[in-house]
């Protein structure tokens, strides 16, 4: 069986910031996979509604919207990942 050890040195800045995005990759890809779903989720959105007076800006607000509930709900915060 193969294994595999990674070791990161936590007093190093860039090597927490490798350990952190080793540590959420199942969180991330989660959230991927949730966000992919998304577009499902939007369309009944707006083929249930009985307000036809929404615009594009409506649709992308609720997507937007839609991201960071599904970031946050994996507890994502890219400003931890991303310097």
């Amino acid at each position: 069986m193969a294994k595999a050890i990674l070791k990161f040195d936590l007093n190093d800045f860039d090597d927490r910031m490798a350990h952190l995005r080793a540590v959420k990759s199942l969180d991330l890809s989660m959230a991927i996979w949730d966000i992919l779903q998304l577009r499902k989720t939007m369309e009944r959105r707006f083929e249930n509604t009985e307000n036809t007076n929404n615009d594009v800006f409506d649709g992308i607000d609720a997507i937007c919207d839609g991201i960071l509930e599904i970031l946050d709900d994996h507890g994502i915060k890219i400003d931890d990942l991303v310097n």
